[in-house]
């Protein structure tokens, strides 16, 4: 069965692997020549030849040479193979960190010798990069320049399969037309920028938009750029595809046409979802599903590689198998109507976030309705909740391990190292396994860069890695440029605690009071001994003195502090409800007072004093992708309604929480405020405390937050150091002493 499906998959792919050499090398050369310097990247000698990786098919690179007057020689199979291998040289070699916070890139003259010469290769065909929310989360608002970072990125962390989606819009509204939909019809259709991609996979339409059309050309220019930076690399682009959801318009054009309407989704009504999906067995599938391929191919070719997803946290209009697989077939059947070589990547996040519709049964439908070998499916959440061990290795598709690890873009350091070391390992050894490869697949990145790091580094390991607390004390030697007992102590309390997930608590979404709408039911609880990241916090300002001049440090230190906060918050949060529900007056006055008036403010000022942690950066790109003022507006307020209510009346409320500079002072400052004086004014007057009234109000000042126009410092401010020990100093005895 493995080899069957696996052997389908290959020769479905063989285009793929037959790319221009030369290309790729220069490619990796102009990486290296921006990472670098054109003068220390002369210092490296690239090439690519197929030929290295010709016995066992899989990216594989060699590195030998350095020292005193040699060049170090990178070859790699690929581009991606050659920039993993420079990555591997920089890591191991010269203690070079690459991140997105900002990489460390000191190399020790001469450069290193390779002792002896180093041939790695891959366990696995591919490591694949992103999530289909991962667009509007975090890469909404790019331009090119911070594109090609990330494309650099994903080249020096072996990336080799990634969605490449933008664009998409611009060629749905020309097949929109050529269908006969008018110009009003579609952008009605279309969610705003911050919101495509629950649009694209049919969980909501109009909420945010219309899309301007300065917004297409732009984003055809960026698709262009974008795939051939790419393939540039040797990297595979997935292309998206029809998977059966159409405006409602499409009822206008064709009366007769056989389509279901959807349930709402995310708390939305359905004048923003309820979305219209296309009988399978409706003459029209097929039409709209090979205009759009065709047309989308014609714009940007091909690497045969397609997502779509049906049923994204949708129920399927029917459950039996019969029908699933008639839907299944549809979308697949359009692909290969344009293209006979397609292979349909899907998200297998639909049979883990529905577990009691997706029974083995209906499973099966939709997993067998492919060819094996043409559908790759992505085990989207496998480090927290596997679905290839119940579905017998997706039925003998192949698959890949992804961690999905971040939903939202939330700030708050998380992570379940063990589990994401132990789990490509534990898939390759399953029985019959299809694994074919590892992913990242986060809702949104900039964050919790460490486990990013390792995730990256198990796409070339063949087993996990034996010793985590040994890796993080490495990374954090590599990460700041030099090694301190301080820095390294932190970062193994922070392995065993934030980074140690596990338990009912363990939970990807940021749930801190400090980011929700207060309430008097609010959990507190949390997976790890909170000891642990204030004893990390003053690990890591002992290392100040030493490591202070790392910019990634100062952004640890920053990250760290707003954790503290972040559980200060928490444990005052208790008590506020235990001094109410006690009905002592003074207590509550006290700890509301520190908590709104002191932690919240506080908490702000070490936000500001790292770029990174800016609203008024965030508004800023999502201004600059604008042509006009009008457009810059509409931009910043899907950026505001995105980090805050998410719909108009806060219908998936606070779920892409951030900690910002500036939505800490005017959003969550303000929300903290009311809920406090409403509790004061409560216990004062002797009557209850109406949550629902509370929260008429809160959703009064959520929305005025998402309607202003107030502009916001884009430069940081302030210095982390002196305002983390200021903090420090001021919090950490009262915990030691347990007077919080």
């Amino acid at each position: 069965m493995r080899a069957a499906a696996l052997g389908l998959l290959l020769v479905a792919l063989a285009g793929a692997a037959a790319g221009d050499e030369a290309r790729e090398a220069e490619a990796v050369r102009a990486l290296l020549a921006r990472l670098l310097g054109p003068g220390p990247a002369a210092a490296f000698s690239v090439s690519v030849e197929r030929a290295l990786a010709a016995e066992s098919g899989l990216d594989t690179y060699r590195l030998s040479g350095g020292g005193a007057g040699a060049s170090v020689r990178v070859v790699g199979s690929t581009g991606v193979a050659a920039a993993a291998g420079l990555h591997r040289y920089l890591r191991d070699f010269c203690g070079c960190h690459v991140a997105w916070s900002g990489s460390q890139l000191h190399l020790p003259q001469p450069l290193p010798a390779v002792p002896a010469e180093l041939t790695e290769a891959t366990p696995n065909r591919y490591r694949y990069y992103q999530n289909v929310c991962t667009h509007s989360y975090s890469f909404v608002w790019w331009d090119w320049a911070r594109w090609e970072q990330e494309i650099d990125w994903m080249a020096l962390n072996g990336i080799n399969l990634a969605l490449a989606w933008s664009g998409q819009e611009a060629i749905w509204r020309r097949v929109y037309l050529a269908l006969g939909l008018t110009p009003s019809e579609i952008d009605e259709y279309f969610a705003g920028p911050a919101f495509l991609a629950w649009e694209r996979m049919g969980n909501l339409h109009t909420w945010g938009g219309p899309l301007p059309r300065s917004w297409h050309l732009k984003q055809l220019y960026l698709q262009h750029r974008i795939l051939d930076r790419m393939r540039s690399f040797g990297m595979t682009p997935v292309l998206p595809a029809f998977a059966g959801h159409v405006p409602k318009a499409v009822t206008r054009v064709f009366p007769q046409v056989n389509v279901t309407q959807m349930g709402s989704w995310g708390h939305f009504n359905c004048s923003y979802s309820c979305s219209f999906l296309l009988a399978p067995e409706d003459p029209l599938f097929p039409v709209v599903g090979s205009l759009f391929l065709r047309e989308l191919t014609r714009e940007f070719g091909t690497d045969h590689i397609y997502g779509a997803d049906t049923f994204n946290e949708m129920q399927p209009p029917s459950s039996e198998p019969s029908y699933l697989a008639a839907a299944t077939a549809a979308v697949y059947q359009a692909m290969v109507a344009v293209d006979p070589d397609a292979v349909w990547l899907l998200q297998g996040w639909l049979f883990q976030h529905q577990p009691e519709f997706w029974g083995p049964a209906q499973v099966e439908a939709v997993l067998r309705a492919v060819p094996r070998g043409r559908l790759l499916v992505l085990d989207l959440f496998a480090e927290s909740q596997p679905v290839y061990v119940r579905t017998a290795s997706f039925q003998g598709q192949p698959f890949i391990w992804c961690m999905l690890h971040n939903f939202g873009g939330n700030h708050g350091l998380f992570g379940a190292l063990e589990a994401v070391n132990r789990g490509p390992a534990a898939a390759r050894l399953f029985p019959n396994s299809t694994m074919v490869g590892t992913g990242m697949a986060p809702e949104g990145i900039g964050q919790n860069e460490v486990v990013y790091a390792l995730m990256a580094e198990l796409g070339w390991r063949k087993g996990p890695v034996a010793d985590l607390g040994a890796w993080v004390a490495g990374f954090a030697a590599r990460r700041y440029g030099a090694s301190h007992e301080g820095s390294e102590a932190a970062w193994r309390l922070l392995l065993r605690s934030v980074y140690n997930c596990s338990g009912e608590a363990c939970s990807g979404h940021n749930r801190s009071p400090l980011v929700r709408r207060p309430s008097l039911q609010m959990a507190t609880a949390v997976w790890y001994n909170r000891s642990d990241v204030f004893e990390a916090w003053r690990l890591l300002l002992t290392a100040s003195p030493a490591l202070a001049a790392s910019p990634s440090f100062r952004y640890d230190l920053a990250d760290l502090t707003r954790q503290a906060v972040q559980e200060l918050v928490s444990l005052y949060y208790e008590e506020v409800r235990s001094a109410y529900l006690n009905k002592e007056l003074v207590p509550l006055l006290r700890a509301a007072g520190v908590l709104a008036y002191e932690l919240l403010p506080s908490l702000d000022s070490i936000l500001a004093s790292d770029s990174h942690f800016l609203l008024g950066r965030w508004l800023e790109q999502a201004r600059a992708a604008a042509v006009s003022e009008a457009e810059a507006r509409f931009y910043e307020q899907n950026s505001r309604y995105q980090l805050t209510l998410w719909g108009p009346e806060g219908n998936i409320l606070d779920y892409a929480n951030k900690q910002l500079a500036g939505l800490v002072a005017d959003y969550y400052t303000p929300r903290w405020r009311l809920f406090l004086e409403t509790l004061v004014d409560s216990l004062v007057q002797g009557t209850p405390f109406q949550q629902h009234q509370f929260e008429k109000l809160a959703l009064q000042l959520e929305q005025t937050f998402a309607l202003s126009t107030r502009r916001y410092p884009s430069q940081p401010q302030g210095d982390t150091v002196d305002l983390a020990k200021k903090l420090f100093l001021k919090y950490y005895p009262r915990w030691v002493a347990g007077s919080l």
